[in-house]
């Protein structure tokens, strides 16, 4: 999570979800004075486009990695005061209940064992009548064209058997909802951001796999699925997302709902 290709990974996944995500955020009603906190926000891109949104609002982003928190302070500084990005493990956030009024948490859940123990977390720290909001990834909702080898088989040996061996879930995102209302969150939704070749421009979109490729081909590979098959296989689902003749499509899963309790 530390390697350099993920930056350039963080800075893609945003251009490319954010226009349709945006259009979730009015659904919440948040005060205009709200309080916003942003777990796992890595190099601050959601935190700080939060912020222009709104512009009354406090945010603060925490993640893991002191690298990304860095990052995140220098890109985002002109923002001022209201914004702010602290170290913190998602597993035991460091805030009282009830203090946001927006819990976000995106690009973690999948990547993490026991996902469930941080949605509880995010829930704690909501506010009654707060929102969480989970961009949970599912690595069975990408598909593109067959060539000469099958993408749906890179996922399902590459990052797929990757989370089994690691104890996370590459496929998380299709049982998020099941496991925020077993926490008792409510109003429960489950929203689509569409990342395709038609809604989002084929070099962010390739941008995104050539990150992945250089910062996960090492890590994917294994003794029944070696590294030069699984770098074939990236360089095919990047070329196929820049071929204008070829369709690829990416369904990322939005998890939101509203904590229990008055205001």
């Amino acid at each position: 999570m530390a390697d350099e290709s993920m930056v350039r990974t963080l800075a893609a996944q945003i251009e490319a979800i954010w226009p349709q995500e945006q259009t979730l955020i009015a659904r919440y009603s948040l005060p205009r004075t709200a309080h916003i906190l942003d777990v796992g926000c890595g190099t601050g891109e959601f935190t700080a486009r939060m912020a222009r949104l709104l512009p009354e609002a406090t945010l603060t982003g925490v993640d893991i990695l002191e690298s990304s928190l860095a990052i995140a302070r220098s890109r985002h500084d002109a923002l001022g005061p209201r914004v702010r990005f602290r170290q913190e493990d998602a597993f035991h956030l460091n805030y009282p209940d009830a203090s946001f009024d927006l819990v976000a948490c995106r690009h973690v859940t999948q990547s993490i064992p026991s996902p469930e123990l941080v949605l509880a977390e995010l829930i704690r720290v909501a506010r009654p009548g707060g929102w969480v909001h989970v961009l949970s990834e599912d690595y069975a909702m990408l598909h593109m064209m067959q060539g000469a080898l099958d993408p749906d088989e890179f996922f399902r040996r590459g990052p797929i058997e990757f989370s089994r061996r690691t104890h996370s879930d590459a496929r998380v995102g299709r049982r998020t909802w099941a496991l925020l209302k077993t926490l008792g969150l409510q109003e429960l939704r489950v929203d689509y951001v569409i990342v395709d070749t038609i809604r989002v421009a084929r070099v962010t979109l390739a941008a995104i796999f050539t990150a992945w490729r250089d910062g996960y081909t090492e890590a994917l590979a294994n003794a029944d699925f070696p590294l030069p098959l699984v770098r074939r296989h990236f360089d095919q689902i990047i070329m196929s997302v820049l071929d204008p003749d070829q369709y690829a499509v990416w369904f990322v899963p939005i998890v939101s709902g509203c904590k229990a309790g008055v205001p």
